[in-house]
């Protein structure tokens, strides 16, 4: 399976600080990968590379491209979705819909319309008299109708409810991604994108701290939950992390043995939220 992205030694500099820092990175053709970090680990330097947005040190390859020198023809295969507000406000529905058909060269009107036509959203509706789920819902009508091979989303649901940001991602499951596009999301809202995800990848402080597919999750972690006056025998297996919930011990560890660990209590597949912060806190992968 080709690679819709490849970095080898990737690095982006600003002055005396690194933001990415040599990171070595594969994204297959048709998945769905998340790229999650703390505020200021690297995730945004990483993203403005792969759009073409920044130069970096090092090699990397987009659909095939180098983003630094091809940005233009890399554009026409990439569409990326910063914030679902930030469509102009004195706009109609059929001017977005006419200009975005002027400038991309992979959009459907008619496939744009067809997915409006299942929102409350009309073609004569200024931005500004959209709530900011009916905008969110024009601003992925906009995007499904554009045929390209990779997705980039970065905070897309920021500011929506609850019940938006599940419609957001359900329909974009269910309409858009198909094993000829790949989608690449960055967010904070871990536990809203793990049952869409095939890979996660964590970056820290520049480097990539965990990257494998969410098979390979629930194959090599495992978290023990024990009452306090196991925790010392639970404490000797060296997991990779401890916390404590409600008085009883949470052990997180990696390619441990699943029969010793069970004799010792409760044994669980991490979520990807409890395997962020253990790797954020220390844990190594």
């Amino acid at each position: 399976m080709s690679n819709v992205i490849e970095a080898r030694g990737l690095t982006k500099r600003y002055g005396r600080y690194t933001a990415v820092d040599a990171i070595d990175l594969e994204i297959p053709a048709g998945r769905i990968v998340g790229l999650i970090g703390p505020n200021g680990a690297g995730k945004t330097s990483a993203l403005k590379a792969i759009l073409g947005l920044t130069n970096f040190d090092g090699h990397l390859n987009v659909l095939g491209k180098d983003p630094s020198r091809d940005r233009a023809a890399l554009m026409e295969e990439v569409c990326f979705i910063a914030d679902v507000a930030v469509l102009p406000r004195w706009a109609r529905v059929w001017q977005l819909i006419e200009f975005t058909e002027r400038v991309h060269p992979h959009f459907s009107r008619e496939r744009c319309i067809r997915y409006l036509s299942t929102t409350k959203v009309t073609l004569d509706h200024r931005v500004k008299q959209l709530s900011k789920g009916m905008v969110a819902q024009l601003h992925l009508a906009i995007v499904m109708a554009i045929d390209v091979k990779l997705l980039v989303l970065d905070e897309p649901t920021l500011g929506l409810d609850i019940l938006y940001r599940k419609q957001f991602y359900t329909n974009l499951l269910n309409d858009y991604f198909d094993e000829n596009r790949s989608i690449l999301i960055t967010t904070h809202q871990v536990e809203e994108v793990e049952h869409i995800l095939s890979d996660l990848i964590f970056i820290k402080d520049g480097k990539i701290a965990l990257d494998c597919t969410m098979e390979d999750v629930q194959e090599r972690y495992v978290e023990l939950m024990v009452p306090p006056e196991k925790a010392d025998a639970a404490r000797a297996l060296n997991p990779l992390f401890e916390r404590v919930l409600f008085g009883r011990h949470i052990f997180l560890y990696q390619n441990g043995d699943r029969a010793q660990l069970k004799a010792l209590g409760e044994l669980h597949t991490p979520n990807v939220a409890d395997l962020f912060v253990a790797t954020m806190s220390g844990g190594e992968s």
